[in-house]
């Protein structure tokens, strides 16, 4: 792909501590991602998406930044990225780096200066450090991850943390704090980079004097990416996509102006449950979403902060949010992997990018049953144990073999895999011309040789179906209870499960031609 590449790409997530592990540490590395570069070619993949690979502490999985311009060793070294960069576009396979602006960590720099340097200094005023209120902090605002969003310091004030106490904020009100990631743009971007990932896009700005909760979504956050746009425009073919969890989507369409943000992940379709009125409307209201501002739609089914697809399908009672684990619900997980690979096609089918999480194209369900000193989100042990947190999404992926650690590595991973995953190694799907991976395979050949960005056009359909026809092709998504007959066609493309007597099974999807 060439120009505007993103817009209908195939993009991989990679959790490079799960992916795989090239010097047997138990954690997975550069080495492993390099030595894997062969098999997401032949997935049909279009560029990769790594989450935080810089120096961390892991207070929270490596979102808590230390050194915004190295490699964590854990991971390797700053040349095995350049080298990995190259490897890849040698595969015709592209880079998105993660950039965190809202929060650094506790042990970079800036904040051990600010902490030496003392109250009203500039150095505290790279963060949001304030003194506090009746012997309490200066607010009672809470932090996303559970507890107060506030931390004392020895000489007595506080600073704010909307995630973990090891993630300070920082004032984006200081022109050196929008100076220093506009050089951090430039640092990865100089290095061939061909994506910025954005995390927690739209709360960089607070209002610390509101009774309420005000941090998300000010309107002078548009003038940071329009400052990033700027800089982005100077390199050919590089593109943003934001993290952004807000149901308003008018104010969410201002994100995605001409001059600021390229795509941002969709999350209003991750969210919905499997329902044929619910998914209409969130195509809907995406498509028309996007449509006026020229921006290329985004499909999400999963990422490494939500429930597997397999096992959230699985469940009777969910509301899909991203905060809604509910750890141990009863789970159907036959018909969870049904559902999911549905899904799956149908999320491809769809015109604009689409997101793949590592595991997803395995079928890999939610491992629940973590013991508790395993656990290392900091959700966990900020809610007290009653939010078990995101690990279970997070365990390390099986490769090969019949036990663990599956190929991931000659170490002990760093979370344990579940013994029955033996059927889910890439090993055991490659030659399986019914699994989860010759599915996401197959459909991922199609879609890149058919479809992309684009549009689509509803056909008539019987209730709790979907229909729609692309540029060559037409889907069909069966949410019914029975089977659904099927519009006239000349060729089955690919089907979620084999049809029954020419009718598409239930919880199937599939496209024809």
């Amino acid at each position: 792909m060439s120009g505007e590449w993103w817009r209908g790409a195939a993009i991989y997530q990679v959790y490079l501590r799960s992916f795989a592990d090239g010097n047997g540490d138990g954690i997975g590395d550069l080495a492993g991602l390099r030595d894997k570069l062969p098999y997401l070619a032949e997935l049909g993949i279009d560029a990769i998406w790594l989450n935080p690979w810089y120096p961390s502490p892991m207070a929270d999985g490596g979102y808590d930044v230390a050194d915004y311009r190295a490699i964590d060793p854990v991971f390797g070294t700053l040349a095995e990225a350049e080298d990995y960069i190259a490897e890849a576009h040698a595969l015709n396979i592209r880079t998105i780096v993660d950039i965190v602006p809202n929060h650094g960590s506790d042990h970079q720099d800036w904040f051990r200066q600010a902490l030496q340097a003392g109250p009203g200094s500039p150095e505290r005023d790279r963060f949001l450090f304030r003194p506090g209120k009746n012997d309490g902090p200066p607010n009672d605002w809470q932090s996303i991850f559970n507890g107060p969003a506030w931390t004392q310091v020895a000489d007595g004030e506080w600073y704010l943390h909307l995630f973990a106490p090891e993630q300070p904020d920082f004032n984006w009100r200081n022109p050196e704090v929008v100076e220093e990631f506009h050089d951090i743009l430039r640092f990865w971007l100089d290095r061939s980079v061909d994506g910025i990932r954005i995390d927690s896009a739209a709360v960089l700005f607070k209002d610390l004097d509101s009774t309420a909760e005000s941090y998300t979504d000010h309107d002078d956050v548009h003038e940071v990416y329009r400052g990033w746009r700027r800089i982005s425009d100077q390199y050919d073919d590089r593109f943003f996509v934001g993290e952004m969890w807000m149901p308003d989507q008018e104010r969410f369409a201002l994100y995605l102006r001409p001059d600021e943000l390229h795509t941002a992940f969709n999350f209003d379709f991750l969210s919905r449950p499997w329902d044929a009125a619910e998914l209409r409307a969130s195509i809907d209201l995406t498509l028309s979403t996007h449509a006026p501002i020229g921006a290329p739609p985004t499909w999400v089914l999963s990422n490494h902060d939500v429930t597997r697809p397999v096992t959230k399908y699985g469940r009777a009672d969910t509301s899909f949010s991203h905060q809604d684990r509910k750890h141990g619900m009863p789970t159907d997980l036959a018909r969870g992997e049904r559902r999911a690979r549905a899904a799956a096609l149908l999320a491809m089918a769809l015109p604009g990018g689409l997101y793949v999480y590592q595991g997803e194209e395995l079928g890999l369900p939610e491992v629940e049953d973590l013991p508790d000193e395993v656990l290392q989100d900091p959700i966990f042990r900020r809610s007290k144990g009653t939010d078990r947190g995101r690990d279970g999404c997070r365990v390390p992926l099986p490769w090969s073999g019949s036990e663990p650690p599956f190929g991931f590595g000659d170490g002990t991973p760093w979370l344990p895999q579940p013994r029955d995953w033996k059927n889910l190694t890439v090993e055991a799907q490659l030659d399986d011309q019914n699994s989860m991976l010759t599915l996401y395979r197959h459909g991922l050949k199609l879609r890149r040789e058919l479809l992309g960005d684009g549009s689509l056009t509803w056909l008539p359909s019987a209730p709790d179906v979907l229909v729609f026809e692309r540029e060559q092709l037409i889907c069909v998504t069966n949410l019914s209870g029975e089977a659904a007959d099927l519009p006239p066609y000349e060729e089955v493309l690919i089907s979620s499960i084999p049809l029954d007597g020419g009718r598409l099974p239930s919880d199937a999807t599939v496209w024809l031609r």
